[in-house]
């Protein structure tokens, strides 16, 4: 199994990054594969191109995008690392899905309308931290907003199966070295569960 850590995050020491590191020394042991995809540090451009519009009669996939969607050809499991900012998602980290996930790799437009999945048999599993409590977030309607949109519908449009939203709230500045070990841990524990050879088959 291979698996794509697509993060985002402007801070290299942030917990964050240290989530994608944990993440990969995890699945490393359980003898999975994985790429990492640091939007920041590889100077993505999350802006969507107009000859990227599937609608437009001079579409194309542009020279970057057709890289990146040949490096995640073989993917089986994308997993999303980031903070949230105003309840969301950072805006590299959606134009990344705007512009690797649309039509020709996540999914097809069809002639007679409608949208064909072109990653059934995949998987995308989500990691995200905030400053926000938890609460706070459902008292906003933030959190159903941000798993509608971003898991459910990127699953549902690309066919991929959806593993459960690991989040971790109160996240700020001054957090402990215990507590940021202690939220290390508790992920190391949820990726062992949902990628061991016994739970990783649909």
């Amino acid at each position: 199994m291979k698996h794509a850590l697509i993060v985002g995050h402007p801070d290299p020491e942030s917990l964050t990054m240290a989530m994608v590191a944990r993440y990969a020394q995890t699945v490393t042991a359980l003898g999975h594969a994985h790429i990492v995809r640091d939007l920041y540090r590889m100077d993505f451009d999350p802006r969507l191109k107009l000859t990227e519009m599937p609608d437009r009669p001079i579409w194309s996939t542009s020279p970057d995008a057709a890289a990146e969607r040949e490096l995640l050809k073989d993917v089986d499991v994308f997993a999303f690392i980031y903070p949230l900012w105003f309840n969301s998602p950072p805006a590299i980290v959606k134009g990344y899905i705007d512009r690797i996930f649309g039509a020709g790799f996540g999914y097809a437009e069809l002639r007679h309308g409608g949208l064909e999945p072109l990653l059934s048999g995949r998987q995308l599993i989500t990691v995200t931290a905030s400053g926000s409590s938890t609460a706070w977030l459902n008292e906003q309607g933030s959190w159903e907003s941000l798993r509608s949109l971003f898991d459910t519908y990127l699953g549902r449009v690309c066919g991929l199966r959806v593993r459960p939203h690991i989040h971790f709230d109160s996240i700020t500045s001054g957090l402990s070295g215990r507590w940021a070990d202690v939220h290390l841990k508790t992920l190391e524990t949820r990726v062992s569960e949902y990628f061991s050879d016994a739970r990783a088959e649909y």
